[in-house]
This record gives structure tokens, C-alpha cells and sequence, in this order.
């Protein structure tokens, strides 16, 4: 069994809910969904065998790109480096002259997650073949995305959102009322040619990334200089066409065609919003006016809100007025990253309930009432739609909890110098204790003291430390007590 972390509370209250439910996502992860890696699994020759971490106990086998690097992101790389590594390289094509590529398929859009995952690998693991790989397989990626679908006149790029793959996430149009061409959005032309939040956020950071490796790497200054250049363009251009001062938010796509070309949607996409804050997308004053304006459902945050007039409460479309873990986890970080500890706390505790109820981290969960619900959606074309199934074990569900206490909670950052801390302890969850922590070479027991956002103490080994951080190349056990004002 692959070594695990503990987590502790003090508080007899927090505890059987919060701590089960870590036990329970680090099963999901590391029990149910890490399986032994098929040869198939290797276009990219880099797989270089035991584990890769699959979508989901429903998915046999499957880690797909989107999900893949999700689940590395979010927990893979800190917990099992190698699977992780493993479950990134499965999604990677070598091509006829060696080069390397995120595979290339209908789905153009949910590629490039892949090199937030890459760096946050390299990060975790200081693996520098790994990271020169990545290097490669990111620009060359990059560099194929833009040439097919960069709109030069908005300056951001074209395509569905990072993972609604349904039709039913978005309003009419891109869809049509009757979802008459099926479920798949890629099958909807206006859909094609939108131009969304989550994924302009996710080029954004993808082009960062790329800038980092680069200097990493010490690849000549112009590369990383013009990497920079164009994350810099997007970002502009983010705030610029998809801000919406009116709402205090950003909306969720420009139209890219159509009588409607240029104007922009104002559903709320929870992912969008989430990566805006994380991806520092969001100046600290629009960071706010996200968490103060953004509708959550008694839940959680939803995929996107609200219901559109072809669905209702009662029938939830499967992309929209649902809770998705996944959007859950980087909502959740979001708040912290925009200190708001309640917002915060409300989401924990959202998912650590829905777990706890349904007995699992289920795909996806009723915003009203709580209960497992893949939501409703056509199938071939034609309403009324169909009820969709909510997979069993989903495992970004599983990490996306993960991601909630070690970067919100216990606010784990990792740098390239080593790990930064910022965390978030509501007042009510009481002291808390993460133990047995890999990180490179260490293990650590990392103690919260207090409650709030601001570090008033910071010691290793009983040491008071300056400032709050520790060293890539630390080695050994090693106990970090960390008290919180705020």
C-alpha cells in the first residue's frame, strides 16, 4: 500500500466529518483509481510503467488528458509522483520526428490543462528529464493550438469550456433548444468558435508555465520572454472581453459568430471564475467581487448557473445547475487564495457532507437536495432530454477534497525553491494536524494553531523560523507548528 497521510482535528466536532472524509478521497485515489498502466497507454514512450491514475472506478483504465492532469494537479504529483508522472506521459504522443505533443483529438480545449499539471509535477518532484519532456510537449502543443484556434482579433482562443463536453452547460446558442444535434458541443458550430472563461484562463496559465519551464530549463531569455509576452496578451484580453462590471464577474464566453458575435454571456461558470482567482487573472478587487457575487447553491458551487429555460430544478441540465466536485475543489482554493474563510469553510463542508451521505465521491451531486444526480441531457438529438448517470468513485471528486486541505487548509504553495505557506483555518474546525506528508526528499508533520489567514508564528523543529517556508532540498522528518491570526 502506498504510504498515506494523516489528518487530525482537534475538535471532536470537526473531526468524523472532516477527517473521514480525507480518509475516503485518499482510498478513492490511491485504492480505487490507481491501476496497473497498459502498454497502450504509451504513445509518448515515457510511461515508464507500475501505475497511472484512471478518471474514475466507471472509467476502466481511462485517465484522458482533462482528467489526468486534474487529478495530478490536484493531489497526484505530492502524493504518488511516480503515477502521477505516469498518468501525464499517457496523454502525450511522440510524433514521426520524435517530437513530443499533448495527443491531439476532438477536444482540443481541455489540452493544455496539461502544463499547469507538468509544472506543478516538476515542482512537487524537482524531476528535471521530466520537466524537459514537458517543455517540449507544452510548446510544441502551444504552438499547434494557436495556429488552428486563436481568434487574433479578440486575442484569446476559440472553444467549448475546460470540461463541459455537453451540450448541456450552455445556453441557446451555442446550443439550440432542442440539443438537436446531440450531446457532444463540439458537434454544435457556434460552439466551436465561442471563446470561454475557464479556457483563456487555462492558455493564460499554460504560456506561464511555459515561460517558468523555460527559465528552469535556462533556455535563452527571448524564449521565456516571449512565453510571457503572450500569457500577458491573454490576460489582458480576459479582463478586457469577458469582465463584466455590471454583475461584479466575469461571464462565461464571448460569441464567436452569429447575431450575436462579440457580446458576451453572463452565465457564472464555476471553474472559470475558480482559475480567474487562482491563476491570478483577478486583481485582489475583482477576486472579492467574485466570492461576494457569485450564486452558491445550498451545495456548493454549481457547474454553471443559472438553470437554462430548457431545464429546471426538477430537471437539472448535466453541465449546469449541478454540484461538480471538481469545480468544488478549485473553488474552494479560490476562496482562500481570495481570503474569504467562509466561502471557504462552506465548500469543505459541502463536500465533506455529500461524501459522507452518499458513501463515496460520486461525478456529480443535486444542488438542492444533495443526492447523487448525473443530471439530464439529449442523447441523439431531441427533447425532453435523458437522465445521464453520476460515475461511481469519481476520481478528480476524490482529489478535488485533497486539493481543499492541502492548499486551502493546510495551504501548501509550492515554488521552485521549495514550499511557501498560506493557510486557511476556519475558526470552527479547531487545531489541525496533517502528518506523514511526502514532499521530495522530506516528510512532514505540519501543525495549525488559531484560526484565520495570517501566520503569526512559524517554527520547524520547534525553531522559529523566518519567513514561512521551507527548502527543496530539505531531507528527513521534520514538524512545522504554524499559528494563524485573522
Amino acid at each position: 500500500m502506498t504510504p498515506r497521510p494523516g489528518l487530525t482535528f482537534a475538535s471532536s466536532a470537526t473531526q468524523p466529518a472532516l477527517a473521514r472524509a480525507y480518509r475516503m478521497a485518499l482510498a478513492n485515489l490511491l485504492d480505487v483509481n490507481t491501476v496497473p498502466y497498459q502498454p497502450s497507454d504509451s504513445a509518448s514512450g515515457l510511461v515508464s510503467g507500475g501505475s497511472i491514475i484512471q478518471a474514475g472506478a466507471g472509467y476502466a483504465g481511462q485517465a484522458w488528458t482533462r482528467d489526468g492532469a486534474v487529478n495530478a494537479w490536484n493531489a497526484g504529483s505530492l502524493l504518488h509522483p511516480r503515477a502521477a508522472a505516469s498518468t501525464l506521459w499517457a496523454a502525450v504522443t511522440r510524433q514521426p520526428d520524435s517530437s513530443l505533443i499533448v495527443t491531439q483529438d476532438t477536444q482540443w480545449w481541455d489540452q493544455v490543462i496539461w502544463a499547469t499539471a507538468a509544472w506543478n509535477h516538476y515542482l512537487a518532484t524537482g524531476d528535471q528529464p521530466f520537466l524537459a519532456s514537458a517543455y517540449q510537449t507544452v510548446t510544441s502543443t502551444l504552438a499547434r493550438r494557436r495556429s488552428q484556434n486563436f481568434n487574433a482579433a479578440r486575442d484569446l482562443f476559440e472553444g467549448p469550456a475546460f470540461f463541459n463536453d455537453g451540450i448541456s452547460g450552455y445556453p441557446a446558442p451555442p446550443a439550440d433548444p432542442a440539443e438537436s444535434q446531440g450531446s457532444f458541443v463540439g458537434s454544435y458550430p457556434a460552439a466551436r468558435v465561442m471563446m470561454t472563461l475557464s479556457t483563456n484562463c487555462l492558455y493564460y496559465d499554460a504560456y506561464r508555465c511555459a515561460a517558468l519551464m523555460a527559465t528552469a530549463l535556462g533556455r535563452p531569455a527571448s524564449e521565456a520572454a516571449a512565453l510571457s509576452q503572450a500569457a500577458g496578451a491573454l490576460k489582458t484580453a480576459v479582463n478586457q472581453h469577458l469582465w463584466n462590471p455590471g454583475a461584479g464577474l466575469y461571464g462565461y464566453f464571448i460569441h464567436g459568430d452569429g447575431p450575436l458575435a462579440g457580446q458576451l454571456d453572463p452565465t457564472e461558470e464555476g471553474a472559470g471564475l475558480s482559475f480567474a482567482i487562482l491563476f491570478g487573472i483577478a486583481s485582489k478587487a475583482q477576486a472579492q467581487s467574485v466570492m461576494r457575487q457569485a450564486h452558491v447553491q445550498p451545495y456548493g458551487i454549481t457547474g454553471t448557473y443559472p438553470s437554462y429555460p430548457r431545464y429546471s430544478d426538477t430537471r437539472p441540465g448535466r453541465h449546469n445547475k449541478l454540484v461538480w466536485p471538481v469545480v468544488q475543489g478549485f473553488w474552494a482554493d479560490a476562496a482562500a487564495t481570495a481570503g474569504d474563510v467562509a466561502r471557504f469553510e462552506s465548500e469543505v463542508r459541502s463536500l465533506a457532507g455529500l461524501a459522507s451521505a452518499s458513501g463515496q465521491f460520486a461525478e456529480i451531486y443535486n444542488a438542492r437536495t444533495g443526492a447523487v444526480d448525473g443530471g439530464w441531457q439529449t442523447v441523439s438529438g431531441g427533447f425532453p432530454a435523458s437522465p445521464w448517470t453520476s460515475e461511481p468513485d469519481q476520481t478528480w471528486s476524490a482529489t478535488a477534497y485533497l486539493r481543499m486541505i492541502h492548499a486551502g487548509l493546510f495551504g501548501l504553495r509550492l515554488t521552485t525553491d521549495g514550499i511557501t505557506f498560506a493557510p486557511t483555518l476556519p475558526p470552527a474546525f479547531g487545531d489541525a494536524t496533517l502528518s506523514g506528508i511526502g514532499y521530495r526528499g522530506a516528510s512532514l508533520t505540519i501543525a495549525r494553531h488559531g484560526a484565520g489567514n495570517a501566520i503569526s508564528a512559524f517554527s520547524i523543529d520547534g525553531a522559529p523560523a523566518e519567513p514561512a517556508g521551507l527548502p527543496a532540498s530539505l531531507t528527513g522528518h521534520h514538524t512545522i507548528d504554524i499559528t494563524l491570526t485573522g
